[in-house]
């Protein structure tokens, strides 16, 4: 079995025939948020992924087996909810009670797509917003996510808000006491949650 364990940085062009002749591997986002996993290419190979830890690889990504070979990762179609609405601060205030339930999303110019669940279903249609079942692939913001479902209580969830409370104390002066041993990578301090959800 070949070991897939480089990836490709975005920034580096590859000429469009290696791109083109490398074979597909079809992931789902739960699988492409997991840095050890046992895949099968579009072809059939069993392969073994060990990339470094944290990778969220994205559609398009190319990736290098430890024997020179690249592999062309494809995002799979899966079960997903589209949002659309009537307005921007209609989708707006979708994202933001979303972002607030700490829920990957994937925002797009005029639509937001998340994983289907009948409950956030049920709360986007309230907030009137169109919301339609679809399979597509699913492209979360993965900057506060770090590895996908970890919901906030991870290191790059800690690092985003700790910038995002620099740059509020910058503007608004400390106003308020920060405990120095308050942990902001987890979510039970409502005063500090707003803080972060509103000035990212």
């Amino acid at each position: 079995m070949r070991t897939i364990d480089k990836r490709i940085e975005p920034h580096i062009k590859l000429a469009a025939v290696l791109v083109r002749r490398a074979p597909p591997l079809t992931l789902a986002f739960d699988a492409r948020c997991k840095s050890r996993l046992a895949a099968t290419l579009d072809n059939g190979e069993e392969v073994a992924l060990l990339l470094p830890r944290g990778t969220v690889l994205r559609d398009g990504d190319i990736l290098v087996a430890q024997d020179g070979a690249l592999v062309r990762v494809v995002a799979a179609a899966e079960a997903v909810l589209r949002v659309r609405a009537p307005d921007r601060i209609t989708l707006t205030r979708a994202a933001y009670h979303l972002g607030n339930r700490h829920t990957p999303v994937e925002i797009g110019d005029d639509y937001l797509k998340l994983e289907f669940d009948p409950v956030l279903a049920d709360m986007l249609k309230r907030l009137g917003a169109t919301v339609e079942q679809v399979s597509m692939p699913f492209q979360p913001e993965t900057g506060a996510y770090g590895g996908g479902h970890k919901h906030g209580h991870d290191e790059t969830f800690a690092e985003d808000y700790a910038i995002a409370q620099q740059v509020f104390d910058e503007h608004h002066g400390h106003d308020h006491a920060h405990d120095d041993g308050h942990d902001h990578s987890h979510c039970g301090d409502a005063h500090h949650q707003h803080h972060h959800h509103a000035h990212r």
